[in-house]
């Protein structure tokens, strides 16, 4: 009798079922546990700036408020990034020959803004306006994490999807007093959650917020 196979059949059926293996072992990896590590996210991640500026000194030692340096955050889509001379405003009288500031100096001298880089960035087909989000109440610690405790500013949050739908879907918990956006710590306010319950859903209702519609595509993406 003829033989069907050939000899080498049997190997290449193995080395079809492994790849498929593998296969399927790098498509779950990337749709689970890729998509949500670090990596991908960049949570936690620190990015190289001019200036190595500290917000665990600034803001959590000397208590400068957020909208100093991030003057129209609550007037635009931008929050903004600090100008030259807003640093200047201090650094011309202290720390004035530091080596760490010299490139603030060169940038006031040669009328060149600093070239900071972003570090909580949505993609740019995504729609995100501060001044809205902070008109509602909505804190900055909730996007930018508790910065008054970072030594140089690392992302805090995903700005993926989901999280952002999980928040429009329920709007209410995220709520806070408009004039105490910049606050930091909300700790004593998210231990009674009761207490409090009442406070968003009023808001939620004085806003007009409608969640069944804050889910719809174009809100984000126009």
């Amino acid at each position: 009798m003829p033989q069907i196979f050939t000899a080498s059949a049997d190997t290449r059926l193995r080395a079809f079922a492994l790849a498929m293996l593998l296969l399927l072992v790098t498509v779950t990896f990337f749709t689970a546990g890729y998509a949500s590590s670090s990596y991908e996210t960049l949570v936690g991640w620190v990015r190289d700036q001019p200036v190595p500026f500290s917000h665990e000194h600034h803001v959590g030692g000397l208590g400068i408020d957020c909208s100093y340096c991030h003057t129209s955050a609550e007037t635009s889509a931008e929050a903004g990034l600090p100008a030259t001379h807003i640093c200047m405003t201090c650094h011309s009288q202290i720390w004035t020959n530091a080596a760490m500031l010299a490139p603030v100096r060169d940038s006031l001298a040669d009328g060149k803004p600093l070239e900071w880089r972003r570090v909580a960035r949505v993609p740019d087909y995504v729609y995100f306006n501060h001044s809205i989000h902070l008109a509602r109440g909505v804190p900055c610690v909730t996007c930018h994490g508790r910065v008054d405790q970072m030594p140089l500013m690392a992302r805090a949050q995903p700005f993926q999807m989901k999280w952002c739908l999980d928040c429009h879907r329920n709007p209410a918990p995220h709520l806070r007093p408009p004039s105490d956006i910049t606050r930091m710590d909300w700790s004593e306010w998210d231990s009674q959650p009761e207490e409090h319950r009442l406070y968003g859903a009023l808001m939620v209702k004085a806003y007009g917020l409608q969640p069944s519609k804050l889910d719809n595509c174009n809100i984000c993406h126009r």
